[in-house]
Formats: C-alpha cells, sequence, structure tokens
C-alpha cells in the first residue's frame, strides 16, 4: 500500500515585533483617549439637572485659574482645571469680566464660560445723602459708607464744575439728596459727579423756563431752596417760608435767616448764640448783616424745597404779602404780614 503525502500549509511570516507593539500601544491610546475623552465630557456637563441659583463673585485682577477654582468651590463647575483648560482652549480665559453674576449648577461649562465672557454686574454699595445735609456732611457720610474723601473736590470742583455754578465757589447745594448704589471702586470724582448728574435731572428745560419768571439764577434759585429747607420744620412750611423770602427779596428787605448766620460760623443752627453776638458777626452768609441772597447755598436741598420755591405761597386769604414768620419754642409755626404782628408772636410763642 502506498503512502499518499499531504501538502504542507503554506507558511505566513509572522509580524515583525515592532508592528505587535506598535498595533497594542495603538490599541491602548485608542482605549485611552476614548476613556479620557468620555471622562472630560462628563466633567463638562452641568453639576445637577436641578438646583437654587447663586450669586458668583469675580474680583478685579482674577485669571481664569482663580476663577475655575472659585467656581469649583462653589459647586457650579464639576473640575477646576477642565473648566481653566476650556477657557483658555476657547480664548475666553481673558474675556471673563469681574463683577456679580446669578449662576446655577444647571449649567453646562460653554454655558458657564458664556455667562462669564458677557460680563458680571457691578459690585455697588449704597449710600444714603438726606436733604438738607450741608457738604461737609455728605463729605462725611460718603468717607463713612465708601471710603472716599471728596472735600477737596467739593470746595474746588476745577473740571467737574457744572455751567451753572458760579466760578470761586464749590459744590455746596449741588450735591443731590437721594439714595445712590455707587460701583465699588468709583472714584471720589466719579462719585461727585454721579451725584451732579442727579441735580441736573431737575433743571429741566421747563424749570429753566419758571427761573426766568422768577428772575432767578440757577446758583440763587438752590440758594434759596437750601435757606427754605433749612428754615422748615416740616414740607407743609416750605411753600409760606419760600413765599416771605421771595417776598423780601422783591421789597430788598433782608432776609433775616438765622440757618444763614451758623452756616457762616460753621455752627448747627441749635449752637447759635445771639446773646453772644452771633447774629452781629459779619460773614458772606449772614443776612442780618447783608442784603439779598448769601454767597453760596447753605446745605443740599431736596426736591421738594426746590420745587416749592416755584410754588410759593406769598399772601394771605386777603392778598396780603407774607414778611415774616418764626418758630415757638413750642414747635408753632406764625406767619406773619406785619412787624407788629411778629413781634406779638415774638413775645407770645419764643419769649
Amino acid at each position: 500500500m502506498s503512502e499518499t503525502t499531504l501538502p504542507e500549509p503554506s507558511q505566513r511570516p509572522a509580524p515583525p515585533h515592532w508592528l505587535r507593539w506598535a498595533l497594542l500601544v495603538a490599541l491602548l491610546l485608542a482605549s485611552t483617549l476614548a476613556v479620557t475623552l468620555g471622562w472630560v465630557r462628563r466633567q463638562l456637563r452641568p453639576i445637577s439637572d436641578t438646583g437654587p441659583t447663586k450669586e458668583f463673585e469675580i474680583e478685579p485682577g482674577w485669571g481664569a485659574a482663580q476663577v475655575a477654582g472659585a467656581l469649583e468651590e462653589a459647586g457650579l463647575v464639576r473640575n477646576a482645571r477642565v473648566f481653566s483648560l476650556y477657557l483658555q482652549l476657547e480664548g475666553l480665559d481673558r474675556d471673563v469680566g469681574e463683577g456679580l453674576y446669578t449662576l446655577s449648577p444647571t449649567l453646562s461649562t460653554p454655558q458657564l464660560a458664556e455667562r462669564l465672557a458677557g460680563g458680571g454686574q457691578p459690585r455697588v454699595a449704597s449710600v444714603v445723602i438726606p436733604e438738607g445735609f450741608r457738604a461737609a456732611q455728605v463729605a462725611a457720610r460718603l468717607r463713612a459708607d465708601l471710603g472716599l474723601d471728596v472735600r477737596q473736590l467739593v470746595k474746588k470742583p476745577g473740571a467737574l464744575r457744572p455751567p451753572f455754578v458760579p466760578p470761586g465757589v464749590g459744590l455746596e447745594g449741588y450735591l443731590f439728596p437721594a439714595s445712590y448704589e455707587v460701583p465699588v471702586g468709583s472714584s471720589a470724582g466719579e462719585v461727585v459727579q454721579l451725584m451732579l448728574h442727579r441735580f441736573e435731572r431737575e433743571l429741566t428745560p421747563e424749570t429753566r423756563r419758571r427761573l426766568q419768571g422768577l428772575g432767578l439764577s440757577v446758583h440763587e434759585w438752590v440758594t434759596l431752596a437750601s435757606m427754605v429747607q433749612a428754615e422748615a420744620g416740616s414740607h407743609n412750611e416750605m411753600p409760606i417760608i419760600a413765599g416771605v423770602f421771595l417776598n423780601r427779596l422783591e421789597r430788598n428787605m433782608r432776609l433775616q435767616s438765622d440757618p444763614t448766620v451758623a452756616y457762616g460760623l460753621g455752627k448747627r443752627l441749635p449752637e447759635l448764640d445771639a446773646v453772644a453776638g452771633d447774629i452781629d458777626r459779619d460773614t458772606p452768609w449772614n443776612t442780618y448783616t447783608r442784603a439779598g441772597l448769601p454767597r453760596t447755598p447753605i446745605g443740599n436741598p431736596g426736591v421738594h424745597a426746590l420745587s416749592v420755591i416755584f410754588g410759593a405761597e406769598r399772601t394771605d386769604a386777603t392778598g396780603e404779602p407774607y414778611l415774616y414768620f418764626l418758630h415757638g419754642t413750642d414747635g408753632t409755626f406764625r406767619p406773619n404780614l406785619t412787624l407788629e404782628d411778629h413781634n406779638r408772636d415774638v413775645e407770645a410763642y419764643l419769649r
């Protein structure tokens, strides 16, 4: 019996050793890349599907890494390093704006980055300037609440001086009493400018027309309103007080206002001492020793004192002009038409 010889299978050369390693490395790299990309995608997702919004602040000078770290600490991003790298890759690391943001943990990294690049709301500090505050009191309030010293600017405003403020005087009267929201980091000049702009809102074309009708300049208007503000115990008294002053100016009578004397002496009104001769001490603000309005306003009048000049109550029911008024020791407000009646009330309500 003859033997049959089977053909040997074809021989294929084995792949080179280096190729096997290359394939293995490529496989490992692909696997690692897939895992890494999956991990990165997870880090870019929102922290949660629900959750309350949070106030987040970026302070001046913060870079991308500091912002990212603060976001992670606040629970708004999953990974600070991934967020910082995302900002850099997208070219947003220099566009992150300082300020306040309202952010939600439901925002993804791209959404957060877009919000931050849009800029935040400025941080603000509140300051309230009451009606009638003198410039010195305004400066003290701004220093206490904002840490700003505006005293020199108020005395010598330079380029800040509005055209309606005469040369050689400061900004007394024009630091408008109001509640202000001041961006943190504002300079003294910016805050003063903010107050001047608020005053200018009262200086409408209609106001200018009415001032022309009264024959008053803006400075005279503000000065007169500051006197009404200082004299009045309430808004209800202001129309008659304004009427008395306007009537006296019209008749070239001295205004004889105690608050103007106190202002000129650097005193508060309760500190004024007539017995010691304060009333006779001449200053550019003493309306007993000098005719007309004082040199400058004696405080910063509010909107009511400014507007009441145009609605002054100048006469009684019979049409006779008011020329005198007083505040009694019991709080009584007494307007009068004649010096005789005024002196009678002085005896009855002051002595």
